[in-house]
């Protein structure tokens, strides 16, 4: 029998260097898209593809992102006493169930490879979703229950990719593909930041993932790679011939958050697909397009 997929892994302990000042105190996962956080974005799409768990890959500092998923009683009975019942029953509909967040430590930066095995305990034995926070995306259906899907189908590993122009290969884990299914593609093989000549294709994988528990297994070696880091992507290419491994075209599109452009882009594009916010937004881009 396939496992169901409940669990999620989030690697949130970069030091969001990028973005500094505003990073100096407050995680970046935390800054806001519109109005809410990157992290809740993730936990969102995360939970609309049928996650029920969540773990953390935290670093110093950054207790703020389990603490915006607990219960909020000050501010809860102050909504109560002003009558602001509209925002009470938002807080309400975004809680997660108690027990739902664990977090574990990074100490050191070792990489996104590093991050994963941390959370070694928390995955176990069972299939888990990665979701990294920066990779903020704009889909009708969840990206992640797209994932879920591919894995229901395939009863193997599935990453989402996309296509980038030849020359940006070389900052992306890149795919060998295989035999084509629709928006599925078969992962002959797997490689990090090639340069350019060596690419063996330009299929891209994004931060949106599902893969088996044996990954583990792989990056408790602590094999470095790329950067003299501990790179998922080379774990992830040992599983190659042994399980299925796919990757997902996805339907939608994703925003590098962790890029000031990219970034502000996302403001735009989330405020104008609100309609609450999209009339504003319209008229600020008119404003500033003279």
């Amino acid at each position: 029998m396939r496992k169901p997929l409940r669990k999620a892994v989030l690697p949130v302990a970069g030091l969001g260097t990028r973005f500094l000042p505003a990073t100096k105190q407050m995680a970046k996962e935390m800054l806001p898209v519109v109005d809410k956080p990157l992290i809740q974005y993730a936990v969102e799409e995360a939970r609309a593809a049928g996650i029920e768990q969540f773990c953390f890959v935290t670093g110093r500092g950054k207790t703020m992102l389990v603490d915006q998923f607990d219960v909020a009683y000050e501010l809860e009975r102050t909504l109560v006493e002003r009558n602001k019942t509209k925002e009470l029953a938002m807080l309400h509909a975004q809680a997660l169930p108690p027990g739902s967040v664990v977090s574990t430590r990074q100490q050191v930066p070792l990489g996104l490879g590093h991050a994963i095995w941390c959370a070694r305990a928390f995955v176990a034995d069972e299939p888990f979703a990665i979701l990294l926070p920066d990779d903020l995306m704009l889909c009708d259906v969840s990206c992640t229950k797209q994932l879920v899907d591919a894995y229901n189908e395939t009863g193997g590993n599935v990453v989402a990719i996309e296509t980038v122009p030849k020359e940006r290969v070389s900052s992306y884990g890149v795919i060998d593909p295989g035999a084509t299914s629709g928006n599925l593609v078969e992962v002959k093989g797997l490689v990090e930041k090639p340069p350019v000549d060596k690419a063996p294709s330009n299929l891209t994988v994004i931060g949106r993932y599902v893969l088996m528990p044996e990954v583990m297994g792989h990056l408790a070696t602590q094999e470095r790679g790329t950067g003299n880091e501990i790179q998922l992507t080379d774990s992830m290419a040992k599983l190659i011939g042994t399980q299925p491994f796919h990757g997902v075209l996805y339907e939608g599109r994703r925003f590098d958050c962790g890029d000031k452009a990219g970034y502000l882009e996302a403001q735009v594009a989330f405020a104008l697909a609100r309609p609450d916010m999209a009339p504003a937004m319209q008229g600020i881009l008119k404003k500033y397009a003279q």
